[in-house]
């Protein structure tokens, strides 16, 4: 028994052992199954009269014949008339994830350098756990990869809502798993992703080097492909440059479909400045177009964040629309898309990154670990802020410049000899500037 039907089929089975041709022609012929889960089936009937009929005579050996198959006690519910809207209503909101709203494939501009990526997602949408499974989207920052893993979901269930959908973070798997653990409801968290037809794992690169993770991970991912359900993932890099991530993982990943999402040409940037102001109930002539495309090169959210100010600039300001206007909203933008990271941001990641407390890292513990981590922290302080070498220092219960030093020059040398350290600071880089 595959689906939903073939358990319907069976029981009218068992019911035609005990009635008439007549009496399921009558009771029956109209009677549709709705839903079976948790140990309760849904049917649906054309009138009330009927729904009392069959709950008072047929009822319990409709439950009978659930436990029968599947060893559990069954509760039974029947919908008459138009409750099945209701049902239906109320059961797609439950299963409704909010970060999916908006995430459409028609509002995605398809050009060069993403038409493969947005094929082979449509395509994961039109046929889950048949087509390509997992389906690995990769590309930098702000070009559209977490637009196709929600618009995939948004289809899906927009086409059968009563699918499980799961939609999570890297990171955020890591923070669930070890507040589950610390709770102790390792259960409850395995259930919740490992029992979904679909999963959407955004910006996978955050798992790599935490090994309870990865392990947890893998069993998820295992389960969730063995079932034949399907999994899409993102990240800002194919698995092959992430040089904490597990072999294992990799082979999976890397076992699907791969595809990676390009910076958009001119002719893209400009399509995707014209739908971004259109959504937004906002008019550009075509050289505020042709403006905004040149000069907004690498970053689809940086083109967004345009296009939102020069909409703020319109409303509140009731400013008229201007080349002008538009310099000074790009320039706003690319100075906020810049900015330095501060010596905190520097510090958490690089703790989250070798998983150790920012203390530690701020501290005397002298383990090889901590050590290695806290070099590393002090030479991307060097390299992402103006901090001078006493400023750095001074983030470190005040070593002085001199140590500080030795630890960026240690992290330079083995950047010359050591592939691993510069996938590492690559990684932890790429952390630190997502937004």
């Amino acid at each position: 028994m595959n689906s939903l039907m073939d358990i319907w089929n069976e029981i009218i089975k068992i019911l035609s052992g005990q009635l008439t041709p007549t009496a399921i022609t009558t009771w029956f012929s109209d009677c549709e199954p709705v839903e079976i889960e948790d140990c309760r089936l849904v049917l649906h009937t054309s009138t009330d009269f009927k729904r009392s009929i069959i709950v008072s005579r047929f009822g319990e050996t409709i439950k009978a014949a659930l436990s029968d198959l599947f060893s559990c006690d069954f509760d039974l519910i029947v919908l008459a008339g138009d409750e099945i809207n209701d049902f239906v209503s109320k059961k797609k909101e439950e299963n409704s994830l909010p970060e999916m709203a908006g995430y459409t494939f028609d509002r995605f501009i398809v050009g060069n350098s993403n038409k493969f990526a947005h094929a082979a997602a449509v395509a994961v949408a039109e046929r889950p756990g048949k087509t390509y499974n997992p389906l690995f989207i990769y590309g930098n920052s702000g070009l559209g990869k977490t637009h196709l893993l929600l618009a995939i979901g948004q289809a899906i269930h927009e086409r059968e809502p009563n699918r499980k959908i799961a939609y999570v973070k890297g990171d955020e798997f890591t923070i669930q798993l070890v507040k589950s653990i610390k709770d102790g409801t390792a259960e409850e968290f395995r259930t919740k992703y490992r029992n979904v037809d679909l999963f959407l794992v955004d910006d996978i690169q955050f798992i790599a080097g935490k090994q309870q993770t990865q392990n947890e991970f893998f069993h998820t991912f295992n389960n969730i492909y063995e079932a034949g359900h399907q999994i899409v993932i993102t990240s800002d890099r194919p698995p092959l440059e992430m040089s904490l991530l597990d072999d294992r993982l990799r082979t999976r990943f890397e076992g699907g479909l791969m595809a990676d999402i390009q910076p958009p040409d001119l002719e893209t940037r400009m399509a995707i400045t014209r739908n971004k102001a259109a959504q937004l109930g906002l008019i550009l002539s075509d050289d505020a177009v042709e403006y905004i495309a040149s000069n907004i090169t690498a970053n689809i959210r940086q083109l967004e964040g345009v296009i939102k100010r020069l909409t703020a600039y319109k409303e509140i300001l009731d400013d008229i629309i201007t080349i002008d206007s538009v310099k000074r909203a790009i320039k706003d933008v690319i100075r906020i898309g810049i900015s330095i990271p501060t010596p905190e941001r520097i510090i958490r990641e690089t703790s989250r990154y070798y998983s150790l407390k920012e203390e530690d890292l701020r501290g005397q513990n002298r383990s090889k670990n901590t050590a290695i981590a806290r070099q590393v922290s002090m030479y991307l302080m060097r390299s992402l802020t103006n901090l001078s070498l006493k400023d750095i220092g001074a983030e470190y219960e005040d070593r002085n410049h001199a140590t500080v030093l030795s630890s960026i020059r240690k992290v330079e040398d083995l950047l010359k000899t050591d592939p691993d350290m510069a996938g590492t600071v690559r990684d932890i880089t790429s952390n630190i500037n997502t937004v």
